[in-house]
């Protein structure tokens, strides 16, 4: 039986390319995108697009609203800055990727699949705390701690193979492997139609990773 595998997909090009990475391992992806009240609502139609395009077997949107309890820019009414500064930016949302990947640990265990996959990226990264290795290590410590397969003897694994990739690399690694990064969402203020603002960080970060990639910027901007 082919093995099957839990992916985190959020529309953006680091879940694309993660998601195209875990294809080609042979792996049956199970893609999953979690609406928590995020501004950028245009990235769960890009994910769509993106499990579809790479072959995942079936792509689940599940809701949380994070919007509830507020405290970043993406769920709250705080302006998203143009440019990142020093420390955690405000548009870290408390909890997101812990309660991202515990939704994608039950749904791992409910298919039977041993590996998760997460797009998350330690170089180019903003800031966030739940996107570097100490957070990857230590929730897959907590996941074999916390579930009927960890404790039976079958390990879960957190597989976050961007983690230390530049966003060119992870650009140049997703043209290998056909990422079509124009189906991508990764503003964080995209309008209805997906076109990116061109001044959020996100933008910044994802224009600069095509520059020192060396090739065209695909991304539609409004």
């Amino acid at each position: 039986m082919t093995k099957r595998a839990v992916v985190l997909v959020s529309g953006g090009m680091d879940s694309a390319v993660t998601l195209a990475l875990a294809r080609a391992q042979g792996l049956a992806c199970h893609a999953l995108s979690v609406a928590y009240g995020q501004r950028h609502v245009s990235e769960l139609a890009a994910a769509a697009r993106v499990a579809r395009q790479l072959g995942a077997v079936e792509h689940k949107t599940v809701q949380v609203d994070l919007r509830s309890i507020g405290g970043s820019a993406l769920t709250d009414d705080i302006a998203v800055p143009e440019r990142g500064g020093a420390g955690i930016p405000v548009t870290y949302v408390p909890a997101r990727n812990t309660i991202m990947l515990s939704i994608a640990l039950g749904w791992a265990e409910v298919l039977g699949a041993d590996d998760i996959f997460c797009g998350v990226n330690a170089v180019d990264y903003s800031g966030y705390p739940d996107c570097r290795p100490e957070f990857i290590a230590a929730f897959e410590h907590l996941a074999n701690l916390a579930t009927k397969a960890g404790v039976e003897g079958a390990p879960l694994r957190i597989h976050a193979p961007l983690i230390q990739m530049s966003k060119a690399e992870i650009v140049r690694a997703g043209l290998r492997l056909g990422v079509d990064f124009a189906a991508t969402v990764s503003c964080y203020q995209a309008d209805a139609d997906g076109r990116a603002c061109g001044h959020c960080d996100a933008c910044s970060l994802r224009a600069q990773g095509f520059v020192d990639a060396g090739v065209p910027d695909p991304t539609p901007y409004a």
